[in-house]
């Protein structure tokens, strides 16, 4: 070993450890076991085994171990956004499509059919830009990439232009942050505009965040590294303090991470998180019977209220085949139409169909496309359908391409009538637009709510 190193030689790698041992010892720590005069037990940690402890000292290191539960922030209620509590419901088995008959596949797709008639099969195509973004669109430093995220980044941003949701007093919320790229791009199009405040939404710890180039800005940058499925936003401290309206955003929300965003801002938010959750705020304020045109009485009714409601929600879905029954917030509307959890099971699987016609194209595009280092890249969700889906549920030729995508397209258009038919029963105008074009991602349908006329919240100055 080398002079001031660990003795032990670590057999898996070929060479002694580098650790540097304790004054007068032969071995690190971890290895100190290996010592003739050292008689105490070294133990593996109960919390992480990959590292080990003095037996002696056990109780003495969880208290200080980097695997143990970490303190709860004051905004995790558990379960505050999940949904269904009762599991009854969800049926224990459930058969792949693959094992599916002729006849079974069949029914699923006249009850699909039949639950579609009358939705709008041809979305609005709102694909906008904004002029944020500009200098980034014509960087030719950018790659391919960079530029088909950039592209739809511009379009979200007109399309919360659109429903006038970038001004002042407003806190964005971005579900699903990972970089925070969205409101990074939400900040730079508010430089002139004040009291702003950003909360980004993450479960997990990200690398190469963007937030260290806000500091020197007057927008407030908060992370919460908290399940969208426990986020209570009314215990969040800052929003306690202002009472700001929110405005919902996220780009490329997977699966079910779009059903707990909207109920966590339709409802959590707009009821109080102690105990069962009470009747959305939106509802109870169908009750009022003051006029929209009186404009005084309506603010001096909305200053006493302890949470305004939220201001806007803009949101770009993603992997239907994610979803979950259990989280699902349009289980009534399913319900409505004839259709339960089982259907529902085989639509989201289904719904990854809609992007197998263009499978070898994205297949190719996306190997020489340079890696952004985003978590919730498009591309890369679009390659797991073209792997994960497509293979397996051939059903022996019972259906061609073109028909698989055409299903897979009613069962997404489905699922997100759904979400639209929740936010209209609870006081919202909602739609569904193409934001932009296939050829930038598969995943291109928009989600954008506003409260009826009489609920839109002043802004806070």
């Amino acid at each position: 070993p080398a002079a001031g190193r660990c003795a032990y030689f670590v057999e898996r790698k070929k060479r002694f450890c580098k650790m540097i041992p304790a004054p007068g010892r032969r071995f690190c720590g971890e290895h100190g076991q290996l010592e003739e005069e050292n008689d105490r037990k070294r133990i593996p940690c109960p919390l992480d085994p990959k590292h080990t402890v003095y037996e002696d000292q056990l109780q003495k290191h969880l208290k200080k171990c980097n695997s143990r539960e970490k303190p709860k922030p004051v905004y995790f209620v558990q379960d505050i956004n999940a949904g269904l509590k009762d599991g009854a419901e969800i049926p224990e088995k459930q058969v792949p499509i693959s094992s599916l008959s002729k006849e079974e596949l069949e029914n699923l797709i006249i009850k699909l059919k039949k639950a579609s008639d009358g939705l709008e099969r041809h979305l609005k195509e709102q694909i906008l830009s904004h002029q944020a973004l500009q200098e980034a669109l014509n960087d030719p430093k950018n790659g391919e990439s960079a530029f088909k995220h950039l592209k739809q980044q511009a379009s979200i941003l007109g399309n919360m232009e659109k429903l006038h949701l970038l001004g002042p007093g407003r806190c964005f919320v971005e579900f699903g942050a990972g970089r925070g790229k969205l409101s990074h791009w939400v900040d730079v199009a508010l430089q002139n505009v004040e009291n702003v405040q950003f909360l980004l939404v993450e479960r997990a710890t990200t690398r190469f965040k963007v937030d260290g180039k806000h500091k020197s800005r007057d927008s407030v940058f908060e992370r919460l590294q908290v399940d969208i499925q426990h986020l209570c936003l009314n215990k969040v401290p800052v929003l306690e303090k202002k009472k700001l309206p929110v405005v919902g955003i996220g780009k490329h929300l997977c699966g079910a991470a779009t059903d707990l965003a909207l109920r966590c801002l339709v409802e959590s938010y707009t009821t109080c998180c102690d105990g069962e959750n009470e009747e959305p705020a939106p509802k109870r304020s169908r009750n009022d019977k003051t006029e929209v045109a009186s404009t005084d009485s309506a603010d001096n009714e909305s200053d006493k209220e302890d949470h305004k409601p939220v201001a806007g929600i803009v949101i770009a879905l993603c992997c239907h085949h994610k979803c979950d029954w259990t989280h699902y917030v349009g289980r009534e509307f399913f319900k409505s139409v004839g259709l339960g959890p089982v259907e529902f099971h085989y639509f989201q699987r289904m719904s990854s169909w809609a992007t197998c016609g263009m499978r070898e194209t994205t297949t190719k595009a996306s190997a020489s496309e340079e890696s952004e280092n985003q978590t919730n890249d498009a591309e890369e969700h679009e390659q797991t359908f073209s792997k994960t889906e497509s293979g397996s549920d051939t059903l022996q030729g019972v259906l061609t391409v073109e028909e698989r995508k055409e299903i897979g397209c009613l069962c997404k258009l489905l699922i997100d009538h759904g979400r639209i038919e929740y936010l209209q029963q609870r006081g919202y105008k909602a739609a569904l637009q193409y934001y932009t074009e296939s050829a930038v991602s598969l995943e291109n349908v928009l989600l954008t709510a506003v409260p009826s006329p009489s609920l839109i919240p002043e802004p806070t100055t």
